[in-house]
């Protein structure tokens, strides 16, 4: 018998965090009838381990290749007409899974969906001054199911066909851009997103993860990787624009007192760095 759904969950040689997600999973996939994947990047053996005690299945990646590598070979081992993928650092939160399973019903018209993400840092992360985002990826539209144009690979369904059109996510665009390219493949071709407001996960971060220095370091490496999206996409603002962006960030950072501002000064920083290797 077919799954309802294939949970696809790309980690990478940190089983801590994939250990909190399957254990949120697990109970709902079990009700369900869904399928869980671990893709192990990197073939590490401690997450083998976690997968092998919870009893999922397991796809290895030899080489590290990458979240969107990871996703693809999810979705091509998937069973089910319904690919769910969430990140291996989220929480499912209860309904999360029927919330999707009852959506692909209720919206045959849509192929895609997405629901809400909400940032969790333990101890409460970085004193922030309230005027910008989470520091880590967060998604809320609202408690009302409505249509939206973007929804992030940390929680999102797609229909099997979908990937069989579309083609699978760009394994170059290392760190930023994957789901925006190919949801925006998806869109040109008369696509429909819909966001699932009862479809909701907490992305975490815990621990040394979630210091300051830690989610500046992250935020780094995204800026570097956006601003090559940007390239790839013919849309980089000029050198100029990047420089006066840091600058704003440090003066946020100073003015408001936040330690915030300097997780977004180092996306800025990174963004242009990566400017000046152009």
């Amino acid at each position: 018998m077919r799954p309802t759904a294939s949970i696809v969950i790309p980690t990478r040689a940190r089983p801590a965090y994939p250990e909190v997600a399957l254990s949120s999973v697990i109970p709902q996939s079990a009700r369900a009838g869904a399928e869980v994947i671990v893709v192990n990047d990197g073939d590490d053996p401690s997450t083998a381990e976690v997968a092998q005690r919870y009893g999922v299945g397991v796809v290895a990646l030899e080489r590290r290749s990458g979240v969107s590598a990871g996703r693809n070979a999810g979705a091509l081992a998937a069973r089910s007409d319904l690919v769910v993928l969430i990140d291996d650092d989220v929480n499912a939160l209860p309904g999360w899974l029927g919330a999707f399973i009852s959506g692909a019903e209720e919206y045959p018209g849509y192929e895609v969906f997405g629901g809400p993400i909400r940032a969790v840092l333990e101890g409460g992360g970085p004193r922030a001054c309230g005027r910008e985002s989470a520091p880590i990826t967060s998604l809320d539209l609202g408690t009302q199911d409505q249509d939206t144009e973007l929804v992030w690979g940390a929680n999102m369904a797609f229909r099997r066909r979908v990937f069989d059109r579309v083609g699978p996510f760009d394994e170059t665009l290392l760190g930023c851009g994957d789901e925006e390219d190919w949801l925006g493949r998806y869109l040109a071709n008369g696509g429909r997103i819909r966001y699932l407001a009862g479809a909701g996960v907490e992305h975490r971060r815990v621990a040394a993860d979630a210091t300051v220095r830690a989610l500046a370091r992250a935020a780094y490496g995204r800026g570097r990787a956006a601003r090559r999206y940007d390239i790839h996409r013919g849309e980089a603002p000029a050198k100029a624009s990047e420089l006066r962006t840091l600058a704003g960030c440090g003066w946020h950072t100073v003015r408001r007192r936040c330690a915030n501002g300097v997780v977004l000064a180092a996306h800025s920083a990174g963004r242009l760095r990566e400017a000046l290797s152009e």
